[in-house]
């Protein structure tokens, strides 16, 4: 198994955690322990786990290493959507030294004009 991590930065990971782990639970087995701020999803190809630090949600997914982008891809892309107004950004870092994906909202804000 390979395993790649992000490190997001919020003041708000257990929210964070919960509404992705609500949400992917549509379509994934997905739990989230309010307790213990720890939550984990799972895939056919793998699994995520979502850790809620003091300020920054921890992800870290497992899959085999050709999985590994299709993991990222569906964690972080959604995280970012709920995420859009805090600016979240999701960086992946895979154990193989290999540069993962990085998820960001790339949507231009409206002028107002």
């Amino acid at each position: 198994m390979s395993v790649s991590q992000a490190r997001v930065a919020t003041d708000r990971p257990a929210r964070y955690g919960k509404q992705l782990a609500a949400h992917m639970g549509r379509k994934v087995q997905a739990e989230w322990c309010e307790e213990a701020g720890r939550g984990e999803l799972v895939f056919g190809a793998g699994t995520a786990t979502l850790t809620a630090e003091p300020d920054a949600l921890l992800l870290v997914v497992e899959g085999a290493e050709g999985d590994l982008p299709q993991l990222e891809d569906v964690v972080g892309r959604h995280l970012v959507r709920f995420g859009a107004r805090d600016e979240l950004v999701v960086e992946w870092h895979r154990d193989s030294g290999e540069a993962g994906l990085v998820h960001r909202n790339e949507e231009e804000p409206a002028s107002g004009e």
